[in-house]
């Protein structure tokens, strides 16, 4: 064989060598998001994100179709603070990157019964893969009630926080 034979088979196994190499990270990086997801959602099912923020969860024992996770609910939670709602997460997540969600997961303090201290408490790469989650899910934008200061009586269905001393 010439030299230029051996040349061009060099370079045509290098070119395969490399071309498989690209496909498979291509694999690789699909089942990694893919990871990623699955683990946002796990997440978001085990965080009890869905206890308020799916309407009928809590009720149905979860038995909701995920194509209704996270849509927010009309149904306010009363108490000292006024009366507040659970956001429609599908929507308010596509309003930022992973980045900003984040950093507003790190800096968030809301009113309950939010438990906001517990995403502060969440890995960045947990954070990431709940964005991912909602993120892969189709938009809805199903509005949400706003909130409702204390002392003004709500027009939705909702729950009374109120602390009640014993009877003595």
């Amino acid at each position: 064989m010439t030299r230029r034979a051996l040349i061009a088979i060099a370079a045509l196994g290098l070119a395969a060598a490399f071309t498989a190499a690209t496909l498979n990270q291509g694999e690789v990086g699909a089942a990694s998001a893919t990871a990623s997801i699955e683990h946002g959602r796990y997440l978001v099912k085990i965080g009890g994100c869905n206890d308020c923020h799916t309407p009928g969860y809590l009720e149905k024992a979860g038995n909701v179709p995920q194509d209704r996770w996270l849509i927010g609910d009309s149904l306010g939670f009363n108490g000292p603070w006024g009366t507040t709602y659970p956001t429609n997460l599908r929507q308010f997540l596509r309003t930022m990157d992973e980045d900003d969600w984040v950093q507003f997961a790190r800096t968030i303090e809301t009113r309950p019964p939010m438990p906001w201290f517990n995403l502060r408490a969440m890995s960045e790469p947990d954070l990431r893969a709940i964005h991912r989650y909602v993120i892969s899910l189709p938009a809805d934008d199903t509005p949400v009630p706003d909130y409702v200061p204390p002392g003004r009586p709500p027009k939705t269905p909702h729950i009374v926080f109120v602390p009640r001393a014993p009877k003595s």
